[in-house]
């Protein structure tokens, strides 16, 4: 099983979307094996988006994903990362497919109302900086999960 990381951002709390949300993930089939809210701090912040350190909307990115809480969340499932993707839509909410989450809920690039990792190693990565290992449950079974996965 894959895990990847899924962060609802502060606009998708400050909406009162995350059950919304949270209800579409498990809807696809996939488990929750760690959530928190927290209050990302800046350091976090900019560990977190260290990829776009230099770019011009770094800080901007940084300020947002400070200005409020966020739900943290380590998703598992078959093929979770591009699954989630998809699920998601794309960055840009006004380019995501009809029944996205973006696409539902998202205004403009930036109050997307989400994040999720894009590949294996950046949820590795992520969920390693939100996440202590004693915080994230083994992989356990649903009786669901039998009608879900082949």
């Amino acid at each position: 099983m894959e895990r990847t990381f899924i962060a609802l951002k502060p606009d998708a709390v400050q909406r009162g979307l995350i059950g919304e949300i949270i209800s579409r993930i498990e809807k696809r089939g996939f488990k929750i094996v760690a959530m928190k809210l927290m209050h990302l701090s800046e350091e976090k912040a900019k560990e977190h988006y260290s990829e776009h350190i230099g770019k011009p909307f770094f800080d901007k990115l940084v300020t947002f994903i400070t200005s409020g809480p966020i739900v943290a969340i380590v998703v598992e499932g078959v093929n979770v990362v591009k699954t989630m993707r998809k699920t998601m839509g794309a960055t840009n909410p006004q380019d995501s497919e009809l029944g996205s989450i973006r696409a539902d809920f998202g205004q403009d690039m930036g109050r997307n109302i989400i994040h999720g990792s894009d590949s294996l190693e950046s949820a590795k990565r992520e969920i390693a900086i939100f996440f202590d290992d004693s915080e994230i449950l083994p992989s356990w079974n649903r009786d669901v999960d039998k009608w879900v996965i082949e």
